[in-house]
C-alpha cells in the first residue's frame, strides 16, 4: 500500500485556528498521529499559536472535549485523535459506535467542522501502519480535512 497524497492542492485558509484532542490511550499511535496532523497544519501556514493540541484520557472523551472546545467559539475546525484496537469483548463495538455517534452529532449540531481522526483496527499493527507506517499518517489526513472544510465553510458563510 502508498502513503495517501491529496487529489487536490489544499486550499489557502487565513486566520484560522484548529484545536486537535487526542486521547491518552494508546499514546504512542496517538502522539505520532497528533505530530503528523500538526506537520500538516504547519507546513500549510498555521503557526503555533493556530494550533491548540490537548488530550483526553480515551476516545470516549473525545466527543466531550470536541464539544467544550467548540462552545469557546475559539476554533475554526476540531480534529479528534484516537485509537481503538478490537479485542476479545464488545468493548470495541461500544466505543467505536459511541465516538461515531457523539461525533455525527456534532457535525450536525455544531457551525464548525470536527474531522473524524480515529483509528478503528483489529490490532496494534494495522494502527502503527496508518501512524505513520506503511499506509500514511491518518492524522495528517484528519489535518488536511480539516483545512478543506475550514475553505468550505467559509464560502458557505459567504453565500
Amino acid at each position: 500500500m502508498s502513503q495517501h497524497t491529496p487529489t487536490m492542492p489544499l486550499p489557502e485558509v487565513k486566520d484560522a485556528r484548529v484545536a486537535i484532542v487526542a486521547a491518552e490511550w494508546n499514546g504512542h499511535i496517538t502522539g505520532a498521529l497528533a505530530d503528523g496532523a500538526v506537520a500538516v497544519l504547519r507546513d500549510n501556514g498555521f503557526k503555533e499559536d493556530d494550533i491548540y493540541l490537548c488530550h483526553v484520557p480515551g476516545t470516549i472523551e473525545l466527543t466531550f472535549a470536541a464539544s467544550q472546545l467548540i462552545e469557546t467559539e475559539q476554533f475554526d475546525a476540531v480534529i479528534v485523535i484516537g485509537v481503538v484496537i478490537r479485542g476479545d469483548t464488545p468493548h470495541f463495538d461500544y466505543v467505536c459506535q459511541s465516538v461515531t455517534q457523539g461525533m455525527t452529532a456534532l457535525n450536525a449540531d455544531c457551525d464548525i467542522p470536527v474531522i473524524f481522526g480515529v483509528l478503528t483496527v483489529e490490532n496494534e499493527q494495522q494502527a502503527l501502519d496508518r501512524a505513520g507506517g506503511i499506509v500514511g499518517n491518518k492524522g495528517a489526513e484528519a489535518a488536511e480535512a480539516a483545512i478543506k472544510m475550514i475553505a468550505f465553510n467559509r464560502i458557505v458563510n459567504d453565500l
